[in-house]
């Protein structure tokens, strides 16, 4: 059986414990979360529905995203910037907003999320239409 999840880069940072290291690579749930992800996967194959299995699927994120790295405030701020306008923000405006220079919003931004952020403003989940595929999504506060 396999779950495919496609969490939003702030929650993966701190749900994953990776970040811009995986460089959009598929990795196994064993490889992330060792024996946490047997379990999951245990009580998922004895589910009695898909609803049942996204809901231990989800169960298990949201415990690894209380317990996980959260991301600089100044990084969410910026990435939910950049949700809210679809992409259409300048980099020098956020920089502003939370007071770091471009350069370090840049660097720090990269670090966190996986891509620059000019890159990641074209990236397709901001784009409207990215939902329309019928994916399960997990969204936690903040992401």
């Amino acid at each position: 059986m396999e779950t495919q999840v496609r969490p939003s880069p702030v929650v993966a940072h701190a749900v994953l414990a990776v970040s811009s290291e995986l460089g959009g690579m598929v990795v196994s749930f064993d490889d992330l979360w060792g024996r946490d992800a047997a379990r999951t996967q245990e009580r998922q194959r004895a589910a009695g529905s898909w609803d049942d299995r996204f809901a231990i699927a989800e169960a298990a994120l949201v415990r690894r995203h209380e317990a996980g790295r959260a991301i600089e405030p100044e990084v969410a701020v910026v990435w939910r910037q950049m949700v809210t306008n679809l992409g259409g923000v300048r980099v020098e405006r956020l920089a502003a907003e939370v007071g770091w220079s471009r350069k370090r919003l840049w660097s720090r931004f990269r670090a966190r999320i996986g891509l620059h952020p000019k890159r990641a403003a074209v990236a397709p989940w901001l784009r409207p239409d990215s939902t329309a595929t019928g994916e399960h999504s997990y969204k936690t506060p903040g992401s």
